[in-house]
Formats: structure tokens, sequence, C-alpha cells
């Protein structure tokens, strides 16, 4: 599902971001993706997806 319907992000491309390149934080997000600069509507869902995947991050380090 779109996300940032702005600039075309997905929730597999956060989930992709947080499991493979283990970013775990919303401003490395927007760095990569320009997620939430346009009109900021899905800043909520990408925080949520956000914090529902980096658990699993931490599960796969142990």
């Amino acid at each position: 599902m779109y996300v940032c319907l702005c600039h075309g992000v997905s929730d597999k491309k956060i989930r992709q971001l947080v499991l493979e390149e283990g970013i775990a934080d919303m401003r490395s997000i927007k760095k990569c993706t320009a997620l939430g600069s346009q009109c900021g509507k899905c800043i909520k869902q990408a925080k949520l997806i956000l914090n529902e995947t980096a658990p699993q991050l931490y599960k796969q380090a142990c």
C-alpha cells in the first residue's frame, strides 16, 4: 500500500529500509525517501509501520 502518495513511498519500502538497511527512526526514513516533505499526511501511518517493524530488526540481531 502507498503510505506517501506525493512521493510514491510504500509500506514495503519502509519495512525494507528498517529490516535491510537497519534504519529505525523517522528522520532517516525521511532522508532516504522524502516521505512527509510535501503534504505531511503520511507521517502518522509511516510511524505506525516503523513501530511495528523496528522490533523485528532487534529480534534478527539476537
